[in-house]
């Protein structure tokens, strides 16, 4: 692989799920269509040749200025959702007191929703708005969606139940705004260079998939800080990391905005997705139809649909199919992958953060799957995949995918050994949820109100009176506000750590005033969060051999009037796999590592499935799928990508 092609992968893989064939295709133009299709293309050309010679360049390069708007829309944009995805569990296990599972379930419901809405955002693109249009509705529904969010997030802004509601109105908003734009803003990227600029586009992509993974890698790491570091109401600051992932939404949707007039909008050019869900469902209904033993059989069930819709669509959707089969086993891997997120990200909860030099938020350590995967893409293609290459080892892409699933499970196996460490000590006692234990003890002769945590003030009655246990998030508590019937005072309880339980005793010492002596009867977390990191690594491993090979392969196996329709189909596994964890999260009932366990075999035995599936697939070639003739090129200069897309032979 050229160290060109390596900067792709190093950019393309993370974050956006999205592949530059599929991104590419849109530059097509007059290829394969009707007569009056390519009229109307090349009047679009002629047009756009107008456009062209008064587009403003950045300091007197081939680049056009208005890729700047849009470079920097991206970052802002995925700083917003990742910024925002970050913190989202904890918010629903602390702030709205939600289960472990049901907070479980709401997080890969709303990530599920997202890669579902994709499919109406290009639909609305291509048939409809145009990729601008589209950009712009739907980022300001993205802007709503965080300001609900934000609203949700403040502790004095109504009850539980307005806080739940603004939140899932706002997620579903959030939800459609950035899985309605995402097919849409890196193609409109490339639709701002001329075709003879092929090399400086190559190079905007990879501008393009730095800034999202410099948006996520900062977002990740900062959002958690603003949630824990900073309080707001005397608690977590939720409603500061939900608000400002929201005002840089804000701002990617102004800067986008200020690059109307510099950019190239090419006109909607019909709806690839809605062409193949009806010629196949013309095909089932008239196979169901004819269903007559006197009707000859067809050769093929697609055939079916000869009647209505051309012979090069026919067998374009037939080379589809066989790559949708492969796809069958593939959310099973996606339901493991973006358990970081939720189950991961509680399993740090339990464990302990102080690295000695830095106190690691549970939340901050899902950036280690975006720097990990900066670092194993060239590692697997410089050093990996040569070394097995020169032991005459035969790896293919569908092999390189069957064992990112092994490395999944494994990485799931490791989860489930950390989770028993973590369970060791008495588990009947330990506090839920990795969260502190505290209950006072008021020796005073009045009665003591204490404002701790959110769920409202303890009142511990006079002459050693006993509260009940009250669960808060581990933090330093230096000045707990209290209140006598006649005096307002503040008790330093210290640090409170990792599910540690503790007893205060509130004492009157004459000569130090009202202070609080501490007794742990729980120990803290003792294991670190550092015993994350080998689960992380294999993970992420498992990532690169698994998700840019597979999309690879997908796309060297399908012709390319399907790739935008393979694009939403592979969006679509993504989706399947968080319902996975959805419904399990739900109703399986099972302790977290054997939880664990479940999902490590489940993937094994699908993993066997899928290398059965591609012992028996017979790959085809570019020729097969297109046939020979009337073939256009698109070349990506330096060796980075060399696309060939051709017409189908009638």
């Amino acid at each position: 692989m050229s160290p060109r092609r390596l900067f792709f992968h190093l950019f393309a893989l993370k974050r956006y799920r999205l592949d530059l064939p599929a991104l590419l295709s849109s530059h097509l133009r007059c290829c394969g269509k009707k007569s009056g299709s390519r009229i109307k293309g090349c009047l679009s050309s002629s047009r756009l040749n107008e456009e062209q010679s008064n587009i403003q360049k950045i300091c007197g390069s081939s680049y056009p200025l208005s890729i700047a708007f849009i470079v920097v829309n991206e970052f802002c944009e995925r700083f917003s959702y990742y910024g925002m995805k970050a913190v989202l569990t904890l918010y629903f296990l602390y702030f709205l007191h939600w289960s472990e599972d049901t907070s479980t379930s709401v997080y890969h419901a709303f990530s599920s929703l997202c890669y579902f809405t994709p499919i109406l955002g290009a639909a609305i693109a291509d048939s409809w708005l145009g990729k601008f249009k589209t950009i712009i509705y739907l980022s300001l529904v993205y802007v709503l969606g965080h300001v609900l969010k934000s609203l949700g997030a403040i502790p004095i802004l109504g009850g539980k139940m307005a806080h739940t509601i603004l939140s899932l109105i706002g997620l579903s908003l959030i939800a459609l705004g950035t899985g309605g734009i995402k097919p849409c803003v890196a193609a409109f990227g490339g639709d701002q260079f001329e075709e003879k600029h092929a090399e400086e586009r190559t190079r905007y992509f990879s501008v393009f998939y730095l800034s999202i993974n410099a948006g996520s890698l900062i977002s990740t790491f900062i959002t958690p800080m603003l949630r824990g570091d900073v309080q707001c109401f005397g608690e977590d600051c939720y409603a500061l990391a939900f608000g400002v992932p929201g005002l840089l939404m804000v701002i990617a949707l102004v800067v986008f905005a200020m690059g109307s007039k510099m950019y190239k909008k090419p006109p909607p050019e019909g709806n690839v997705v809605a062409q193949v869900i009806k010629c196949v469902g013309f095909a089932i209904s008239n196979r169901f139809k004819n269903r007559s033993q006197n009707i000859p059989r067809r050769p093929h069930w697609l055939d079916w649909a000869a009647e209505k819709y051309p012979k090069h669509l026919i067998m374009d959707v037939k080379a589809l199919t066989r790559i949708l089969f492969l796809y069958i086993p593939l959310p099973m891997f996606w339901a493991l992958l973006d358990q970081q997120g939720s189950r991961w990200t509680l399993q740090a909860t339990k464990m302990n953060g102080d690295l000695g030099f830095f106190v690691l938020q549970p939340d901050q350590m899902q950036v280690l799957n975006p720097f990990l995967v900066l670092i194993f893409i060239p590692l697997f293609d410089l050093v990996i995949y040569r070394l097995i290459a020169k032991c005459g080892i035969k790896f293919s892409s569908l092999r390189k995918m069957a064992v990112g699933m092994i490395l999944a499970c494994l990485a799931f196996a490791v989860a489930a050994i950390v989770e028993i460490k973590i369970n060791v000590k008495d588990v009947e006692n330990k506090t839920i949820n990795g969260m502190t234990a505290v209950r006072f003890i008021n020796t005073l002769h009045k009665d003591v109100t204490i404002s701790l945590g959110t769920d409202g003030p303890i009142t511990v009655d006079k002459d050693y009176g006993v509260s009940a246990y009250r669960t808060i998030p581990r933090g330093e508590y230096s000045a707990v506000p209290c209140k006598t019937e006649d005096k307002d005072f503040s008790l330093n309880l210290g640090l409170l750590d990792f599910g540690a339980s503790y007893l205060l005793v509130i004492t009157n010492v004459s000569n130090k005033g009202l202070q609080a002596w501490k007794r742990e009867d729980i120990l803290a977390n003792q294991m670190s969060i550092a015993w994350q990191l080998p689960q992380y690594a294999l993970v992420t491993a498992a990532e690169v051999m698994f998700s840019v090979t597979g999309l690879e392969f997908s796309y060297s196996q399908a012709p390319s009037s399907m790739k935008s329709v393979l694009q939403a189909a592979w969006l679509l596994t993504v989706a399947f796999g968080n319902i996975i964890v959805l419904v399990v999260a739900q109703f399986s009932g099972l302790v977290q590592w054997a939880e664990f366990i479940l999902f490590s075999c489940l993937l094994l035995v699908v993993c066997l499935i899928f290398s059965i599936m591609s012992y028996y697939y017979v790959p085809i070639n570019s020729e097969e799928i297109h046939g020979p003739e009337n073939k256009h090129h698109l070349h990506m200069q330096g060796k980075m990508v060399n696309l060939e897309t051709k017409n189908t032979k009638l």
